[in-house]
């Protein structure tokens, strides 16, 4: 029997490419609209991923633990996984611009079936990705609610909603993997993502990713999620997978529901069907998402005819003039010097307003 134990690690190197165990995003929030939301927008717990960014100032973490189990089938397979999936993400520089990092750990059960079946147990990571999505072309909708002169016009259709959101995502998977789920290289991965809102409460997402590029793993992918809010609160999802390999492909259909606790706090859980190869099975999870919400809205500050302008010689000293320490050393000043200051302001004030005028 312990030769038999060892077999899978001598075969694994032809075998395991059939049974690398693939995770993608997924939005399952409960808000479509813009960059940054008031709530939080997480990619649990499915598999699909919105265009949209989490936007700057925001530091959010999305787990999910999840058990997997299918078909034991000939040769080598990997019947079991128990595991947790880890997700960070936050905006940089740019509201469009997002950077993410996901590990995934999780415990495998590698079977061996022949003659007779063999198994043992195999813990660690089975994935490490780094990765930014930028968004190209973001849809704006018109908001019919304010339409009262017509009620056909205020209920009709927008035919915008039929053009999707559009954003790039590029990413790197790091080979720090357990030895089952090695690639044998730092792989790049490449990925189209698109979203259309067809109403306020209904949205439709569609990812098209090339994954593992440049290794004997490569292989593509689609994935379509609709989400449907009924409420504030809840929301649910329907989700189709399929994956193009070279030796199989592997498709899941999944349903699942997501329930917003807090503006900053998730909870969510699914279920899936499995179907790869010959195999059958299922996959559930139960996650948690949390926000750190930093985000400050961006503005310019405009003069009188509506012109952005910059910092001045001018309002840099007034500024200057208004800190805490100027303020607190002032009280050290003799009066006629503190009056002799004010004048000079007030005299740099006018010559502002005039520099505006200008």
């Amino acid at each position: 029997m312990s030769k038999l134990k060892k077999n899978p690690f001598s075969l694994s190197i032809h075998l395991y490419r059939l049974h690398l165990f693939l995770v993608f995003f997924l939005v399952g929030s409960i808000s479509f609209f813009a960059q940054y939301t008031d709530v939080i927008n997480s990619n649990k717990p499915g598999f699909s991923e919105s265009p949209y960014s989490v936007g700057t100032g925001v530091y959010q973490f999305e787990s999910n633990l999840f058990f997997r189990s299918i078909n034991t089938i000939p040769t080598f397979s990997r019947p079991q996984s128990l595991g947790l999936d880890f997700m960070f993400r936050t905006g940089l520089f740019l509201e469009k611009l997002e950077f993410n990092a996901r590990v995934t750990y999780q415990e495998d059960k590698v079977a061996f079936k022949n003659i007779f079946t063999s198994h043992y147990f195999t813990a660690g990571f089975s994935r490490m990705t780094i990765g930014a999505k930028y968004l190209l072309y973001e849809q704006a909708y018109k908001d019919k609610s304010k339409e009262i002169r017509s009620w056909k016009k205020r209920n009709s259709f927008d035919v915008k909603r039929l053009i999707p959101s559009v954003a790039i995502y590029l990413g790197m998977n790091t080979d720090f993997v357990n030895e089952i789920h090695k690639t044998e290289s730092i792989s790049p991965k490449a990925g189209l993502l698109l979203q259309h809102n067809l109403s306020k409460n209904f949205n439709l997402i569609s990812n098209f990713f090339y994954d593992y590029i440049n290794t004997d793993f490569s292989e593509f992918s689609y994935i379509i999620t609709a989400t449907q809010n009924f409420n504030y609160r809840w929301s649910v999802f329907f989700e189709n997978e399929t994956i193009f390999q070279k030796h199989q492909n592997k498709t899941n259909l999944a349903l699942g529901l997501a329930y917003l606790y807090s503006r900053d706090l998730q909870f969510n859980s699914s279920g899936r069907f499995l179907i790869e190869g010959k195999a059958k099975g299922f996959y559930a999870s139960l996650g948690i998402s949390y926000r750190i919400n930093k985000h400050k809205d961006p503005y310019t500050e405009l003069d009188e005819n509506g012109n952005a302008f910059g910092d001045t010689p001018i309002s840099k000293y007034n500024k200057k003039q208004d800190s805490f320490f100027s303020k607190f050393f002032s009280i050290f000043k003799k009066k006629d010097k503190s009056i002799r200051a004010r004048s000079k302001r007030t005299k740099k004030g006018k010559s502002k307003k005039k520099k505006r005028r200008n």
